[in-house]
């Protein structure tokens, strides 16, 4: 079986890579917008199985669709809202919201082995149909991000809302919160699956180690190698470095 993904954010694809892994499934080829996906389709024999993020960076993934004929199953991933989203198993094989969970994804995958001798007639009616998702999709709903995060103390549990973090880090395979209270708390994730869930226009990943909100940034200083030290109000465990690949995106979302 080939596999592909099509996903807006290198992080969540191989994050996603790495779940299918488990599930003893190879992914060939991780593509990341509209305009690379219709060049890579028109020089490439098509896959069997077809990962799908809806809002890729230069468009929706539908507009794919309307250059090349593709007759690959298809599991969408997408962050949008699971209700605005029911006519989507009468399309496709199946989808799954972001963060995906693992069991979730495990059934998807077995929902496509159960239809793989149907799968020459099974996207005719997709195909179809995108332009009414499309037009769904233009519905003015909004996307919702995490707000609040729980984390237990002993056999207590602390809510922390994101007015309180002045950064997320990873550290010894551990994800952790620091607060403006100079505290740290683990939490029971990861910083890709963070990236998924924290509105872009507040946090940004700087790097494999840091998540930091533009309200904690104290100071930004010219760093070794091309990079940025981030100056935070209570955070002295490790240095804060922009990444080389992040200072560009970074300036950007400063603004």
């Amino acid at each position: 079986m080939t596999t592909l993904i099509i996903e807006d954010e290198k992080p969540a694809a191989r994050l996603l890579q790495r779940k299918l892994e488990k599930l003893n499934i190879a992914v060939e080829t991780m593509l990341h917008s509209v305009e690379e996906s219709i060049d890579w389709f028109a020089n490439n024999e098509h896959p069997d199985l077809i990962f799908l993020d809806i809002q890729l960076s230069d468009g929706l993934s539908f507009e794919i669709f309307e250059k090349i004929d593709i007759k690959s199953a298809i599991i969408f991933t997408t962050a949008y809202d699971e209700y605005a989203l029911k006519a989507f198993k009468l399309n496709s094989i199946d989808y799954l919201l972001k963060p995906i969970d693992e069991d979730d994804l495990e059934v998807a995958v077995a929902k496509y082995k159960t239809r793989i001798p149907k799968q020459d007639t099974g996207n005719q009616n997709l195909q179809l149909n995108f332009e009414q998702i499309r037009q769904m999709l233009s519905n003015p709903f909004e996307k919702t991000y995490k707000e609040r995060f729980t984390v237990k103390i002993g056999q207590h549990l602390k809510v922390i809302t994101k007015d309180e973090i002045e950064c997320f880090f990873s550290e010894n395979k551990g994800t952790y919160i620091h607060t403006f209270d100079n505290r740290n708390y683990l939490i029971d994730s990861t910083l890709e699956i963070l990236e998924q869930e924290l509105d872009k226009k507040d946090f940004f990943r700087i790097s494999r180690k840091f998540i930091v909100p533009l309200k904690a940034i104290k100071e930004i200083q010219v760093y070794t190698n091309s990079r940025l030290k981030v100056i935070l109000p209570t955070y002295k465990e490790d240095e804060v470095i922009v990444s080389r690949e992040k200072v560009q995106d970074f300036k950007g979302w400063l603004g």
